[in-house]
């Protein structure tokens, strides 16, 4: 009786789990809270049957993130309980490539609408309706940011920290735990640092949000490139302590070089960045010291 149900082949069979469901539940509610606490912005007082959009919003978003934290646990149970096989690796990391894609196609549509508004600042500054007049990029009476201070700085920065992950990994396939866990250490404090220098960057900028389509296309761009520092950072971070556990082998360490892959891809949107956005962009403009 038990040799019929003996596994002989190499899928994993996924027991039932309530983390789907939960998590939709999640959504639901940070979907619903954004919504009425962007119109309690638009109208002041304004409320849907009597709803308070922040807290309904974080209580979704706690959802999400306890969600998030019991999926992933159950998934690094299933590698230790040895149903990763090669074939499941594999398809992990196929999903880990769909997804890295569907985040550069996220990036794509910022590019796109700052390119669209450097390459024609006339239309764009005319329908933007802001005291910046004229077709020039930057728009008139806009100061940028001198892309050779902080910003090289966060470039070096974060170039760096793409060879350290690299070392931690390269320790990893080599046996090296003690390489591994400094390798990890070394990335996630150049991680902070460069979320540091980007905050401090944002705090010194001689534009704001709402005062062009400059400082809104400048802010979104790097702005969503900052939070995906920040979720890397994290991910190294849960790396880390897992590299501490003895978590990591040379034959299965999925976790860390999804971990990996996703730094890189930061440090790639960066460059693209750092040349767009904050060299070239700035050509022609008045540079705020």
């Amino acid at each position: 009786m038990a040799e019929a149900h003996t596994k002989n082949h190499d899928y994993h069979i996924i027991d039932p789990s309530p983390w789907p469901f939960i998590g939709s539940i999640g959504a639901l509610l940070m979907a619903i809270g954004g919504i009425v606490w962007m119109q309690s912005l638009k109208v002041e007082g304004a409320s849907t049957l009597g709803m308070s959009g922040p807290w309904v919003f974080t209580i979704g978003l706690l959802i999400v993130l306890y969600v998030m934290y019991g999926w992933w646990a159950d998934t690094v149970k299933e590698a230790h309980a040895g149903d990763h096989t090669q074939v499941v690796s594999l398809h992990l990391r196929y999903g880990m490539i769909m997804f890295i894609a569907s985040e550069v196609m996220f990036f794509v549509a910022w590019f796109w609408a700052f390119f669209d508004a450097s390459l024609y600042p006339g239309e764009a500054i005319q329908f933007a309706r802001t005291e910046h007049t004229g077709g020039q990029w930057p728009p008139a009476n806009i100061s940028v940011l001198d892309p050779l201070h902080l910003p090289l700085f966060n470039t070096v920065t974060l170039l760096l920290s793409g060879t350290t992950v690299t070392w931690a990994h390269h320790s990893l396939l080599e046996g090296d735990r003690k390489g591994l866990i400094w390798g990890l250490v070394l990335t996630v404090v150049l991680g902070l640092i460069f979320t540091a220098v980007q905050a401090l960057e944002y705090a010194q900028a001689p534009f704001a949000f709402k005062d062009s389509i400059y400082g809104a296309t400048f802010f979104m761009a790097t702005g969503f490139h900052g939070f995906h520092v920040l979720v890397g950072t994290i991910f190294l971070v849960v790396c880390l302590v897992r590299a501490m556990m003895g978590h990591f082998t040379a034959k299965q360490h999925f976790g860390f070089e999804a971990a990996a892959w996703y730094w890189h891809f930061v440090d790639v949107v960066w460059l693209f960045l750092f040349f767009a956005v904050y060299i070239w962009a700035s050509q022609g403009g008045t540079i705020a010291h």
